[in-house]
């Protein structure tokens, strides 16, 4: 197999956002696992747990066993009724692990997932919770979430984190998902959209489609990844809409599934 430049980025990065995650986790005290998070109902140690548990998916879905893993972490408790609700359950299951035991867990998964994905077909299709996708893809939303759920733990740490370049490739996931977001909420994208993004270091950030776009978001990359991840109200942000689906991008973009 030759080798991809653009998924041995994507893992380098990925590698980075969990570096990033690492260096908080590490300055926490046993306390601090404890506060409340921006997930609701969740605190440090439930978002963590939660980050474990589907990067262990992740992990299987890489190698091909995505299906035993998943009846793996559900048993016993059955499936939700949607996909956050069964990550709750999942979350809920497993609750009470140590702190250093549970980072523990996770930073071996991540490193795991890491190598499994270093060595994978970028190309090839594997099953994941909102149906099959690319090896490559799934690199990019497992990126996405650690990404919001790093910011997550920083909050209830009272830290503030600097966006980086890596949110290029958060940004473009929204992009690129939009038509499974409005079909998974039933509506109908009348065409194609177009992201005019300003990126942290000032770069524009353009993802145009093939045809011509008839709606366009245009302002703030990180505005816009924190409005996908559900962590912003778009009422919030300065964030500019033109064409016939604009508010309706900006209520359903997201970066997981």
């Amino acid at each position: 197999m030759r080798p991809d430049p653009l998924m041995a980025e994507l893992v380098a990065t990925l590698g980075d956002q969990h570096a990033e995650l690492r260096s908080i986790l590490d300055g926490l005290d046993g306390a601090a696992w404890h506060r409340a998070s921006r997930c609701d109902g969740w605190d440090v140690a439930d978002v963590v747990l939660h980050l474990a548990q589907t990067d262990e998916l992740a992990l299987a879905s890489a190698q091909g066993r995505f299906g035993d893993a998943l009846a793996a972490l559900t048993a016993g408790i059955g499936p939700g009724e949607d996909v956050d609700d069964g990550a709750a359950r999942m979350v809920e299951r497993e609750r009470g692990i140590e702190p250093a035991e549970l980072a523990a867990r996770w930073d071996a998964g991540a490193r795991a997932l890491r190598d499994a994905l270093t060595t994978a077909d970028p190309h090839a299709r594997v099953d994941w919770v909102a149906g099959p996708l690319s090896v490559r893809t799934l690199a990019t939303t497992r990126l996405a979430e650690t990404w919001i759920h790093t910011g997550d733990v920083a909050a209830a740490a009272g830290l503030s984190l600097e966006p980086t370049p890596r949110l290029r490739h958060v940004a473009r996931l929204a992009w690129r998902t939009l038509p499974y977001a409005f079909n998974r909420a039933g509506e109908i994208l009348h065409g194609p959209v177009r992201f005019d993004l300003t990126g942290p270091g000032g770069d524009r950030w353009r993802f145009e489609p093939d045809e011509p776009a008839v709606t366009t978001i245009a302002g703030d990359a990180v505005e816009l990844c924190l409005v996908a991840a559900r962590r912003l109200d778009p009422s919030a942000t300065g964030l500019r809409v033109t064409g016939p689906d604009g508010a309706t991008v900006l209520e359903l973009v997201r970066t997981y599934a």
